[in-house]
């Protein structure tokens, strides 16, 4: 069966456990050669040998996307291995504040900033010549916090709303070389580092990862929340031809937990 990103290659910056490491599967499985950057490498080599094993090849490249010169680095290793790009996909993330922004420090925002909002912007400026040569596609994994206004999440909603914002103007300017940009929006991701999380908010609380569980997916149309498999999904329409008519804008992935 061919799949839809076959002869592809994907850059992936912020392939931690969780999402990142469902998304290098996903596209391998469906034909992409990966391009796997962020800091631990030795995270990226365990992910790279996944990819290898489905039959795909796979770049490892140590990448702080806050720096500069390890994007040019990163772009020029791409390049060099297979001398094209396809799609990029932003997923770096850092664990917000959780605090109300009167005891959350500048310093705590500026870093966010500089990590969700000026990092994917370095990642595509950097890789704009190989995508306007593949008539290709970037995808910003952002976040459902867009949608709500919920005490202590202000610093990492100023962040992924930035994020957004830039996401739309990207798609503007990006359009007349034939480069897509879009946005996915997923809330909590079910799979193992959640229900780690959960599991640490049970204890602390004397209750369940269940009842927890329910209680997050209680305000959603389909009374559970979305699978890593899920949001990879959506995120493997918006970087494949599928979406070739679509740019500049960002698909809900929360089973209904928030109307757009």
């Amino acid at each position: 069966m061919s799949g839809l990103l076959d002869g592809k290659v994907v850059v992936i910056s912020g392939v931690g456990p969780g999402l990142g490491t469902t998304l290098a599967r996903r596209c391998a499985e469906n034909g992409a050669d990966l391009v796997l950057a962020a800091r631990t490498v030795e995270r990226l080599e365990l992910v790279a040998k996944q990819v290898t094993a489905l039959g795909r090849r796979a770049l490892v490249v140590g990448t702080d996307i806050t720096d500069d010169e390890q994007v040019a680095n990163v772009v020029a290793r791409t390049l060099e291995e297979f001398g094209k790009a396809d799609v990029l996909i932003n997923n770096a993330f850092r664990v917000p504040s959780m605090k109300p922004f009167a005891n959350t420090t500048f310093e705590h925002m500026r870093d966010a900033i500089e990590l969700t909002v000026f990092g994917a912007l370095r990642m595509t400026q950097g890789f704009t010549p190989a995508l306007e040569t593949a008539k290709g596609s970037v995808v910003n994994v952002n976040s459902m916090v867009v949608r709500h206004s919920q005490a202590k999440y202000g610093a990492y909603k100023m962040a992924k709303s930035a994020l957004l914002a830039m996401s739309q103007t990207l798609s503007t300017e990006l359009g007349e070389k034939g480069i897509r940009v879009n946005s996915v929006l997923p809330g909590y991701i079910w799979g193992e580092t959640l229900e780690g999380y959960f599991g640490h908010q049970a204890q602390k609380y004397g209750t369940t990862v269940e009842q927890i569980y329910a209680a997050s997916a209680a305000g959603s149309d389909l009374k559970r929340l979305p699978t890593e498999d899920e949001v990879a999904s959506a995120i493997l329409f918006m970087a494949s031809d599928l979406s070739s008519g679509i740019t500049g804008q960002a698909l809900d992935v929360n089973c209904g937990e928030y109307k757009a």
